[in-house]
């Protein structure tokens, strides 16, 4: 074995240690939230420093939060456009890259142009806002759904994967009497799971995050997603509707914690996805990433 160099060394050292710091530096902000949010209200408006640990532990603003009926509806709706977004979105981008990932079809290079041309033009806000308006969807649950059905990345991507697929599977296939139907879904599909799990995971956290979409296109509260929930808390500071019963004088401190259990509420239910999907994260993405 070869003796490594003192230069190799404090490498290995410097690396470590830079790691750790940005590990910390990433991890601590939601620990940081995680433990404010367990903590007495009084503490965490007193003492803005570090925090280590919860003070004086208390559910409270998670009880405050859930009893929320605006958080409730904003949680069906949220899981709703995730569930049935991302489904039409792996459906429609599946069908997309199949077609352009064979041989035979027509126009091909052409479409993939136009498809790649929509990456960096638009047609803007107001045009997509009227065509909206125009099929009717505007204050509905499919003004979210539809217009985001597709990503050209994401169908980029896919494709290129399916073309990894080999050719003899598909002709062996077709000589068994199956259709391009059951070639997507029976072969193609199967073994392209690494990369469907990523789009699972790119098009689900866009849609559990998305909240411009829905101030654009909603006006019915009972519609609203989550993030405008969890946004009118944060940014407009309203926690009116959680601290109907709380002394006027606690108010403003119990108003500190509800802001951090609101976001922990809408962080936790994503973050456990990915697990779930690591082991195929990285293999998805270099497969889409590097053949060409």
């Amino acid at each position: 074995m070869m003796k490594r160099s003192i230069g190799e060394h404090t490498f290995d050292i410097i690396n470590t240690v830079l790691l750790i710091s940005l590990s910390i530096i990433t991890i601590y902000p939601l620990i940081y939230v995680l433990f404010a949010s367990l903590s007495d209200p009084s503490f965490v408006v007193q003492n803005r420093g570090l925090l280590f640990y919860p003070h004086g532990f208390t559910t409270k603003a998670y009880q405050l939060v859930f009893e929320n009926p605006n958080i409730g509806k904003a949680y069906l709706n949220t899981l709703f456009y995730v569930v049935v977004g991302t489904a039409i979105n792996i459906l429609l981008t599946s069908l997309g890259a199949y077609g352009l990932s064979r041989q035979n079809v027509m126009w091909k290079s052409t479409i993939m142009f136009l498809i790649v041309f929509t990456m960096f033009f638009d047609g803007g806000l107001i045009p997509m806002y009227m065509l909206v308006d125009n099929l009717g969807m505007l204050d509905t649950r499919w003004a979210i759904i539809i217009p985001s059905a597709v990503s050209a990345f994401n169908l980029i991507v896919m494709r290129t994967a399916f073309q990894a697929v080999p050719v003899s599977l598909e002709e062996s296939a077709r000589i068994d009497g199956a259709n391009d139907w059951t070639i997507l879904f029976r072969v193609v599909l199967p073994l392209s799971m690494p990369v469907v799990a990523v789009m699972i995971l790119f098009y689900g956290v866009s849609h559990w995050n998305a909240w411009f979409s829905a101030t654009i296109y909603l006006q019915t509260r009972e519609l609203l997603p989550l993030q405008i929930i969890l946004r009118e808390i944060l940014i407009a500071n309203d926690t009116s509707n959680m601290l109907t019963g709380i002394d006027t004088g606690d108010k403003a401190m119990v108003g500190e914690t509800i802001k951090y259990a609101t976001i922990i509420s809408s962080t936790v239910p994503i973050l456990f996805l990915y697990p779930f999907l690591q082991k195929y994260f990285v293999n998805g993405v270099m497969i889409g990433a590097v053949k060409e």
